[in-house]
């Protein structure tokens, strides 16, 4: 199955990507956990980073400036560079 991802920052032109399977597991896996700065997003991924800690899971924290402007790019090479897989709060 394909799967067609829109980029919000230019509609002119659909990108197309391939999406990446999932792992099986977290056993092993660096997890970044990143905040848009939206309203309680940092309440969320406490929870969660809480829940991994548990399992032993190596968990990176990392936060968008503003939820109203793409992430900085140097902030996305360091995700890319420092994490196997993301998990992205979008709470209000």
């Amino acid at each position: 199955m394909a799967l067609e991802i829109l980029d919000p920052t230019d509609e002119s032109t659909a990108d197309s990507r391939t999406a990446l399977d999932r792992p099986a597991s977290l056993d092993g896996l660096r997890v970044g956990l990143l905040d848009i700065s939206k309203a309680r997003g940092d309440v969320f991924l406490d929870r969660v980073a809480e829940l991994l800690a548990e399992r032993g899971i190596t968990v990176r924290r990392y936060a968008k400036p503003t939820f109203t402007k793409p992430m900085p790019p140097d902030l996305r090479r360091e995700i890319t560079t420092e994490c196997d897989v993301v998990i992205e709060a979008l709470a209000d």
